[in-house]
């Protein structure tokens, strides 16, 4: 008899389990706006390095063949190509990056170089025109300027 009780005061009530589902589901419901704000400032974030990074492999690309090589952006299909480049994956056609796929999920806000969409490095690697692209992730937005005199990529 005592062998049962024993065994009775060492499970779980139904109360305790219920309270202990109840924490942990207060804690969830705190933690996933949070966690889904981090997650769309990360790819914000990766996005804008991911521009800013092509924008520097176009400015070399051109240095190194002589020739010119353009960026265009199209804010519609969320897209943009460098012109001219290779694939980095070796298939055939342009250099295209589709921002609004894995893992960036961006948004392409808005490209403006001094009045269009298109940025052309020359053989030395000096753009046609400064100007900015937007993305955006969310509520999360990133500026990447690229300045017309000397080619410097920053985000903001």
């Amino acid at each position: 008899m005592n062998r049962n009780a024993a065994r009775r005061g060492r499970a779980f009530s139904l109360l305790e389990l219920l309270l202990v589902v109840a924490i942990m589901a207060t804690f969830a419901a705190i933690a996933a706006p949070r966690y889904g704000l981090a997650l769309a400032r990360h790819r914000a974030d990766l996005a804008a390095r991911r521009v800013s990074a092509d924008l520097y492999h176009a400015q070399s690309y051109a240095k190194t063949t002589s020739a010119a090589c353009a960026v265009t952006f199209v804010a519609v299909t969320e897209t943009y190509q460098l012109l001219n480049v290779p694939s980095l994956d070796g298939r055939p056609g342009h250099y295209t990056v589709v921002l609004s796929a894995h893992p960036y999920q961006a948004n392409i806000v808005s490209a403006d170089f001094d009045g269009g969409s298109q940025v052309v490095f020359d053989g030395w690697g000096s753009p046609d025109h400064g100007g900015t692209i937007v993305v955006a992730v969310g509520t999360e937005q990133r500026t990447i300027t690229l300045d017309g005199g000397t080619g410097q990529v920053s985000i903001q």
